[in-house]
Formats: C-alpha cells, sequence, structure tokens
C-alpha cells in the first residue's frame, strides 16, 4: 500500500516537471497542458502523502535497526543450558571407560582447524592401548556437524590417541561424541563444548 503511494507521488512529480517544461517551451501548435495536478491536489493531501513516505522510510530505518539489534541480541551462547556439563574428563555412558580429551589450542578459537588428544582408560585408571575410536559431533541447537570430517589418526601410546581436523566455524555450544571399542567391548561419550 505504501509503494503504491510513493509510485503516485513520484509520478505526479514528474507530470508536474513535464508541465512546467512544457509550459516554458510551448509553440503556436501546442495544446494548453493539463493544469497541474500538484496544484489542484489539496494541501493536506499533498501532506499526508509526503508524511506516508517519510513514515515508510523511518519504518525502513527502524527495521534496518531492529535487525542489527536482533543480530547483536542473537548470543549464541543464550542457547547453552544452565546446568550443561563441561567437563573434559568423564565415564562412558554405560561406564566402560573413562576418558579426557584435551585441545592443542588454549584458549579454544574459531575457524582454526587443530588436534585433540583423547585418553582411555578403565574405569581403575588402566591405559587402554588398543582402542579404535569414532568421531562425530556438530552443534545441537543449529542441528549441523562439524565443518570438517575429525577423526582419530594415530595411537600415541599409553592410552592417548591424536585427533586431527576439528574446527569449530561459529560460537556458542557444540557437542564432540566419541564411540570407543577395545577387547570386544565398545561404549559412547558426549563431550560439551562451549565458545564464547
Amino acid at each position: 500500500m505504501k509503494i503504491n503511494k510513493i509510485i503516485f507521488t513520484i509520478l505526479l512529480l514528474l507530470i508536474a516537471g513535464l508541465v512546467v517544461a512544457c509550459g516554458s517551451q510551448s509553440t503556436p501548435e501546442a495544446t494548453a497542458p493539463p493544469a497541474n495536478e500538484m496544484e489542484t491536489m489539496p494541501d493536506t493531501e499533498m501532506d499526508t502523502e509526503m508524511e506516508d513516505m517519510s513514515d515508510g522510510e523511518m519504518e525502513d530505518g527502524e527495521m534496518e535497526d531492529m535487525e542489527d539489534g536482533e543480530m547483536e541480541d542473537m548470543d549464541m551462547n543464550a542457547e547453552v543450558p544452565a546446568d550443561l556439563d563441561t567437563s573434559l574428563s568423564r565415564p562412558t555412558e554405560q561406564g566402560t571407560y573413562q576418558v579426557t580429551i584435551s585441545s592443542e589450542l588454549d584458549p579454544l578459537s574459531l575457524n582454526e582447524i587443530h588436534n585433540w588428544t583423547i585418553h582411555v582408560a578403565t574405569p581403575d585408571g588402566t591405559a587402554v592401548t588398543n582402542a579404535e575410536i569414532t568421531v562425530d559431533g556438530g552443534m545441537p541447537v543449529h542441528q549441523h556437524g562439524f565443518p570438517t570430517a575429525p577423526q582419530v589418526t594415530e595411537n600415541l601410546g599409553n592410552g592417548d590417541y591424536k585427533l586431527e581436523g576439528v574446527k569449530f566455524s561459529m560460537a556458542g555450544w557444540w557437542e564432540m561424541h566419541l564411540d570407543i571399542a577395545a577387547d570386544g567391548q565398545s561404549d559412547s561419550v558426549t563431550f560439551n563444548i562451549v565458545l564464547p
């Protein structure tokens, strides 16, 4: 509706410009130009049209401000549950293993591919030296995975394993899910990692 009023106002201004141009360059053969529609429009109606245009522009500006404000207020950490366990050492779901993870980056940063060390032990602390580990994860709130495909590439000995290719592409709550199998037993664990 406001767009129609704006187009109407622009057309009136164009017609007024043509009327003025025709009046100053009239020839004997030229017919008299139509009355200036701008002059015949009541002042109050013209004021209303101009106010509507201004209001429309204000609304657009307000909308841009609102969008900017929403982006500023969209704190990724607001999506993190208050009671989220972010410990980097925890038992697997069935208690088969005790797993500890540590990053080579301290502090963690965005958009940087880096490595982690995974330590796997039994509940009594004995190192698990022959584990097979697969890695998955992502952002549960946004329902997307890692932007890379992290994988365990090396058994470092003494229950330590090298995880390569981890990258966090945005701030917020990430999960790192490990499936671990060794000596005929398998279990899994999920770590919660929050990037500010």
